[in-house]
């Protein structure tokens, strides 16, 4: 089973990555940006899982590792 989880931060976290991209894309011509926010993204296979198992473990592994739950959301896609 194929998944995917992407990592954001929370609002009010400053995020100094998407800060200097926004500039780069202003430097680039591409004044009309207001903002940019960065995130991660984990593509996740998983074997001989059902949806709501695979579901369970993936927000175990977010819990754990992939995200930092104090400044980070995430989110799920399960195919």
């Amino acid at each position: 089973m194929k998944a995917r989880v992407i990592v954001t931060l929370k609002n009010g976290v400053l995020d100094p990555q998407g800060k200097a991209i926004e500039g780069a894309l202003g430097g680039l011509g591409f004044g009309d940006v207001d903002s940019v926010r960065q995130g991660k993204v984990f593509d996740v296979e998983l074997a001989g899982a059902d949806m709501s198992t695979a579901k369970e473990k993936l927000e175990q592994m977010c819990e754990k590792l992939l995200a930092n739950t104090v400044i980070e959301n995430y989110a799920i896609e399960i195919d």
